[in-house]
């Protein structure tokens, strides 16, 4: 917005004072990322700034971080990059088995948390839902408790019938921390929908199946995707959690990580963490790119 013509003395100290502290909110919000970056191809094994990575120095820059995470755990690093050694990466580095532990919990957990919160979701937003204030709470509380208070009752529960220590457990899980963020965006998603477009398709005689994937389902498509977006997010990030039930062959990148803080700290955690920010990123452009598209197909102008 601009600074209008009229404006006295006082508004247009405030309107640049006003920037200037946004921009000091910004910097500080981002200056741990923008440190993370650089010193992850730090080619010292310090979680410093060395002189030549401040002078510039090419010889100061390195790739052997990341070569890192290919290679740690493995039985034979120093062999013939050929077939064999990238068998030996898929197989033994911890790195990469810590990332397919994260993507296998997560795309399950997600699956399960995207199905139960849509169905939730669609029926919270019925007017004639009963008690909805209530249930909504209680389906959503599993953001708003303390994650550790989470992690304890499911330790002991799961202890109990036995899936501690197991995928499926590890999986169960994390979909009941994702299933909030799926009501939360499908109900939004839900509010500007049109009802009568429900009671058209009964008319024309379609059933409730075919009404869901025919009508409902395309519009609130966005929500459905954002809100799975978020899910997989949430699993692929939680660590206290996979720390109380998790066995020692379901390490995933968060736990992998809090090992190698205590164990060895080593700059690979600085490569992951550079990774995990990029990928992050894209995950926040596609969510925006979605809401966009909502809004177009709710007749909205996008922001």
């Amino acid at each position: 917005m601009a600074l209008p013509v009229y404006a006295d003395r006082l508004e247009r100290i405030w309107y640049y004072t006003y920037r200037v502290i946004c921009a000091l909110i910004f910097i500080f919000l981002i200056a741990p990322i923008l440190i993370i970056m650089p010193l992850s191809f730090n080619v010292e094994p310090y979680f410093t700034f060395t002189p030549e990575m401040l002078r510039l120095d090419p010889d100061g820059y390195s790739m052997r971080w990341y070569d890192n995470l290919l290679t740690f755990g493995m039985a034979v690093p120093d062999a013939v990059r050929d077939s064999s050694w990238w068998a030996d990466v898929w197989a033994n580095a911890r790195w990469v088995q810590a990332a397919k532990n994260s993507i296998l919990v997560g795309f399950f957990s997600t699956i399960v948390a995207t199905v139960l919160g849509t169905i939730a979701a669609m029926g919270l937003s019925r007017p004639e839902m009963p008690y909805r204030k209530l249930i909504m709470a209680i389906l959503i509380s599993p953001m708003i408790v303390p994650i550790i208070i989470t992690a304890t009752g499911l330790f002991f529960f799961y202890s109990d019938i036995g899936l501690s220590g197991t995928y499926f457990g590890l999986v169960m899980a994390h979909a009941t921390l994702g299933i909030p963020f799926v009501i939360i965006t499908v109900t939004a998603t839900m509010m500007g929908f049109d009802r009568s477009l429900i009671r058209a398709a009964q008319n024309m005689g379609a059933g409730p199946v075919t009404t869901f994937f025919k009508v409902q389902l395309p519009l609130i498509t966005p929500g459905v995707v954002s809100g799975a977006l978020f899910a997989f997010v949430t699993s692929f990030d939680e660590v206290v959690v996979v720390l109380f039930i998790g066995s020692h062959e379901q390490q995933t990148i968060p736990r992998q990580m809090w090992n190698g803080i205590r164990e060895q700290i080593s700059p690979s955690i600085l490569a992951v963490a550079t990774i995990l920010v990029i990928f992050s990123v894209c995950l926040l452009a596609v969510v925006e790119l979605l809401r966009r598209r909502s809004e177009r197909m709710r007749g909205v102008t996008p922001a």
